[in-house]
Formats: C-alpha cells, structure tokens, sequence
C-alpha cells in the first residue's frame, strides 16, 4: 500500500473543531465508561458460565463466545484511552496500533455472527428440531465457533494491511491511523463494502428469514397448551437481535461508509469529509457500548444464565441481618435456582448458621 500524506483531522487539531472535540474529550470518556462497565459485566458473564452453568445448549455456546469477543476488546481499551487522552499521539509502535485496530474490527463482526448463530439456532430448534440434533450437535455447534473466529479474523486481516502510523510534520505527533480516514479510497473502499455485504446484510438477511419461517411454523401448528413458551422466547430472540442491528449494527455501516464514499467522490476537498467523519466517529462511541448491551442479551434470551446471574448478584449484594440492604433482601437470603434437570443453592455467608448452632 502507497504511504500516505498524514491525515489533516489528526494532524491539525484547530481545523475541524467538531471532530477534535469527539477525538479528545467524548471518545476517552466514553471508552472509559465503557470498559468500567463492560468489563466487571463480561467477567461476571464468564465466572457464571465456567462455574455457574453445567448444562450448556447451543444457544450457551454461541453466547459465550460471544462474551469472550467482547472481553477481547475491552481488554484493548486501555490503549486507546491513553491514545485520545495524549492528544492523538501514540507511543507504542505500529504491532499495538495494527492490534487494537483489528481487535475492534474483529469484535465488531463476532458480535454480529454470533447474534445471528443464536437466531438460527432458534430456527433449527422449532422448524428443524429433530435434524437440528443432527445438523448443529455438540462437536458441530463447536466447529461452528471455530469457523466463526477464523471468518471474522479473516475479514480483519485487511485492516492490519491498511493501518498505519504516520507523524504529523508541524507538531510532531505520531497517529495510529484508521482506515476509514484514509485520502486514497482505491483499498477502504471496496474493502468496506464487502465487509458491509458479508458482515452486515447477509447476517440480517439470516435474522428475518429465520424469524419469518420459525413465526410461519408456529402459526401453522394446531393451537395447543405452549409449556416452553417458545413463541415468547422465539419472539424475545429475534425482538433483541433486530433492537441490536437497528441500534448498533446499521448506523456504524451507514456512517463508516459515507465517510469512505465521501473521499472518494469529493477527493480534493477535505471540507465536505468533516460532516461524515463527525458522525463516523461518534458513531464509533456509541458502538463500544455493544460491550455492556451483550451481557443484557445473553440474560434476555438465555432463562439459564439469566437466573444464575441474577442468584449470583443477590449473593453478592446481600449483607449481614442489621443492614439497610439486609433488610430489603430479608425474604431472599436463601435462594435456590432451579433449572429443569440440575438444581444449584446459594446461600448467602449471612445465611449460614453460625459456628457451634448445631
């Protein structure tokens, strides 16, 4: 790829104040809200389903995937942090650049396959249910992991080719550069555009039929006692992943795309790049909240990890009898979570009798 000249919305601060402004004030802010609060959230995700869940289904798999892709990213936070609060300046070479770049790529695509192989797994479940057992068992629902890292890892690839970091001549700053902002479309362009086919509308595409033929099959069967309650929690599943794609998914594809098309139609003035790449990078804030909203789609759709999470959270904010929380936990200081084949207790410390009662 051709060195570039460095990028004049990194470099000259006092040019595009709207742009500066995002950069070093809402983007840091909003990373480090973000990783406060996304990271105790995916952690205790992860503790619950390594020592909380014995039965783990496909749709369990899928989430907990998905839980390590965020945990991933928030792990790379730190770095662009530093990077926004230090005015732009990155200090720890190209390999670091090249990962966080890719890392927010990569996590970005999980979220969406993932969101999706729970949706087809709803499909398979009520309008495949017998060769669902075969088509997605146990060893395919893991190769179906595996095939799903190393999709989003090789449609990331590219960005590591297009990241660079340059050094603005006037102050002498060193910028970790976003493939987005490049002047010279002739790669992001395209590039772009096969992420937004593969990575985006194909996916959705998923969703609604899934959605369209599961409702489709449900209507068709006779009316009958639901003791599952699939058609609610077929509902639920394709409600949150529609609210994710709509909310999260679509407008970073609009925006990252129109800042792209813009340099390519309008290569010679800058001046008309400065409205898409505003919306681009608050679009970019606003995305990293995916981190914190996964863990509230995994307890909407899964009633197994939702009820574990919520026992383990009554655990741990429950004191001893005399305090104020105490008192407003008193009738759930022994709570049991009952699942349809295992049956797990947890007992608050407060709870226990105590040393010499029995």
């Amino acid at each position: 790829m051709d060195v570039q000249p460095p990028e004049e919305a990194f470099c000259d601060l006092d040019t595009h104040r709207g742009f500066t402004v995002v950069q070093l004030s809402v983007m840091p802010s909003f990373f480090l809200a973000v990783l406060l609060l996304g990271l105790p959230l995916n952690l205790l995700s992860l503790w619950v389903f390594f020592h909380r869940l014995r039965r783990w289904t496909r749709s369990t798999v899928f989430l907990f995937n998905l839980t390590l892709a965020d945990t991933s990213w928030l792990l790379a936070l730190p770095l662009l942090v530093h990077y926004h609060l230090g005015r732009l300046h990155w200090r720890m070479g190209l390999p670091l650049c090249t990962a966080v770049r890719m890392l927010y790529h990569n996590y970005f695509y999980l979220s969406i396959f993932f969101v999706t192989c729970v949706s087809v797994d709803r499909y398979l479940a009520i309008v495949h249910p017998l060769r669902s057992l075969v088509l997605l068992g146990r060893r395919k629902t893991c190769l179906l992991c595996v095939a799903v890292w190393a999709a989003a890892l090789a449609l990331s690839i590219p960005v590591a080719r297009m990241t660079l970091i340059q050094t603005c001549p006037e102050s002498n700053r060193t910028v970790c550069t976003l493939y987005i902002l490049l002047s010279d479309t002739r790669e992001s362009l395209p590039y772009s555009l096969v992420c937004s086919l593969l990575g985006f509308l194909f996916p959705l595409l998923f969703i609604c039929y899934c959605g369209l033929r599961s409702v489709r099959e449900l209507r068709r069967r006779p009316v009958r006692p639901d003791p599952h309650n699939r058609q609610r929690r077929l509902r639920r599943v394709l409600s949150a992943a529609l609210v994710l794609f709509a909310l999260f998914y679509l407008p970073y594809h609009l925006s990252r795309n129109a800042a792209i098309v813009m340099r390519a139609v309008y290569p010679d003035d800058p001046a008309s790049w400065r409205a898409p790449d505003l919306a681009f990078a608050l679009e970019m804030c606003f995305c990293s909240i995916i981190t914190c909203v996964n863990p509230l789609f995994s307890c909407f759709i899964g009633r197994q990890f939702r009820g574990e999470i919520q026992g383990t959270l009554t655990v741990v904010f429950s004191q001893c009898p005399g305090t104020q929380v105490a008192s407003l936990m008193s009738k759930r200081t022994r709570m049991t979570v009952r699942r349809r084949h295992n049956m797990s207790t947890v007992t608050p410390v407060c709870a226990l009798p105590a040393p010499g009662s029995q």
